[in-house]
């Protein structure tokens, strides 16, 4: 392995250690013991959660490849999985604000275990089920456990303030930490210790188990709207009307949608684009140092959430329009630097220059993470806050699906180029938001003003 990987996750992790290290009292938030034990439960909680995400990523490619399934078989396997996701997010979301979401918590370790469960099997309708099972998990993963925090949260009398330090800690430890630890301990069982690309699988599967016993033992029950007179068109019917009748929303959505849809193209094209001549690069490690930019970014992100002066919904537009720039990369580097064409050796010079601006992206997404669940926790209303946050998933899933679909048919700058100006896009988003956020707090402190004067005119009248 060159030395240059070397330097770039080491300077990497020195930043981030000294980031966490640093912190002065500036960026830092006096809460109670009570508010820190509830959070450190839903970290641990959390943690487990994504740990038995990140456990099956690096492999499940690669099993489905050792089942003697090609390509197209493996991306339609994917694409099930996303579309599952889309057309069952949205039901299992409303079933969450009216069932409980500790319920619907409950259901994504039961529901991932079960995916889990049918890697085992190489029987390709066994797998489908098993991708299928899996995009319900994700859209529970995605939303339950975010509502179920922010309705505890509000539940418990806690200061809103305190939710940032939630949001950006489970995005430094689940998005980042676990990711890099999972990654390596997935590597252990199944290369070092000969287990088999299964083993990882039945890790993530007790992982989950692990999780769900602590919810059972330790979460309380919440809801959205827990009225019986709202069946689930109902339901839909509220999430839609909040969506079309609050820009803000509508906003936040079409946001979270252009990044999202961005970020996880991105998954599938910086394989090629590091090794666009088969280079020799080591994917796994490459993926560690991505996962540490993310935990720079969310150490970043708790920092800036921390200052009450300072508004997500401004700095959110820098990091868009950053995060616009480095996928842009690509698309500059093959235009002025000319490649060997020569099959195999190391990362070029160009490769190199893309892979520190690939990890700024990612640590711009360490940054949004927390951010988005910031302003969704400000803009959502609690009676369908996870309803609302699946149908924010549907352009999100189509546009995957699509990707995964045509993802031979256009040139690897086209697919990277588009994704910019979707970033670009969201950043002008960003700003819109910033202004029809800043003019409903303005209308609401004039309503406020008016209020006391009447109040104040009509006082001699009663004396």
């Amino acid at each position: 392995m060159e030395v240059f990987y070397y330097l770039v996750f080491g300077g990497l992790a020195a930043v981030v250690a000294a980031l966490e290290l640093s912190k002065t009292s500036k960026d830092r938030v006096n809460t109670s013991s009570a508010f820190n034990s509830f959070k450190n439960n839903y970290l641990v909680v959390y943690s487990l959660m994504m740990a038995g995400d990140w456990l099956q990523g690096p492999y499940v490619y690669f099993l489905y490849s050792q089942y003697g399934f090609d390509k197209g078989d493996i991306g339609r396997l994917f694409i099930a999985g996303f579309g599952s996701s889309m057309l069952f997010g949205t039901i299992v979301g409303s079933l969450a604000d009216k069932q409980g979401r500790k319920r619907a918590c409950i259901t994504y370790c039961i529901t991932y275990i079960l995916s889990c469960i049918t890697k085992h099997s190489p029987q390709y309708k066994v797998l489908m089920v098993g991708r299928i099972l899996g995009g319900i998990a994700t859209s529970l993963l995605f939303s339950a456990f975010e509502s179920w925090l922010v309705a505890e949260h509000n539940k418990r009398g806690f200061d809103p303030q305190w939710l940032s330090l939630t949001f950006s800690k489970a995005i430094f430890l689940g998005n980042g930490l676990v990711a890099i630890i999972s990654g390596l301990f997935a590597n252990l069982l199944a290369d070092n210790l000969g287990f088999g690309p299964v083993a990882p699988f039945d890790a993530a599967a007790c992982f989950l188990a692990i999780g769900m016993a602590i919810i059972l033992s330790s979460w309380s029950e919440n809801y959205g709207d827990p009225s019986e007179n709202k069946d689930l068109l109902s339901q839909f019917k509220v999430a839609a009307t909040a969506i079309a009748s609050d820009e803000k929303i509508a906003l936040l959505g079409a946001i979270q949608s252009l990044f999202e849809g961005s970020m996880y193209t991105f998954v599938f094209l910086w394989t090629p684009a590091l090794s666009p001549n088969e280079e020799d690069i080591p994917h796994g490690f490459i993926f560690a140092t991505f996962m540490l930019s993310s935990m720079l970014g969310s150490s970043v992100a708790s920092r800036l959430m921390a200052r009450p002066t300072l508004k997500v919904e401004f700095y959110m537009q820098i990091v868009f329009a950053i995060s616009a720039f480095t996928l842009l990369l690509p698309v500059i580097s093959n235009f002025f630097l000319v490649t060997s064409g020569e099959k195999g050796g190391s990362m070029s010079f160009g490769g190199c220059i893309q892979l520190m601006g690939f990890c700024t992206f990612e640590a711009c997404v360490g940054l949004f993470w927390p951010s988005i669940m910031k302003m969704r926790s400000q803009y959502i209303p609690e009676e369908a806050r996870s309803t609302i946050m699946n149908f924010f998933r549907i352009p999100l899933n189509i546009f995957v699906c699509v990707v995964l679909y045509n993802v031979n048919a256009f040139p690897i700058t086209i697919m990277f180029g588009m994704c910019s100006i979707f970033l670009f896009m969201a950043a002008i988003l960003q700003r819109r938001l910033m202004m029809v956020a800043e003019s409903h707090k303005s209308s609401k402190g004039e309503d406020w003003t008016a209020m006391r004067e009447v109040g104040s005119e009509e006082e001699p009248l009663t004396a």
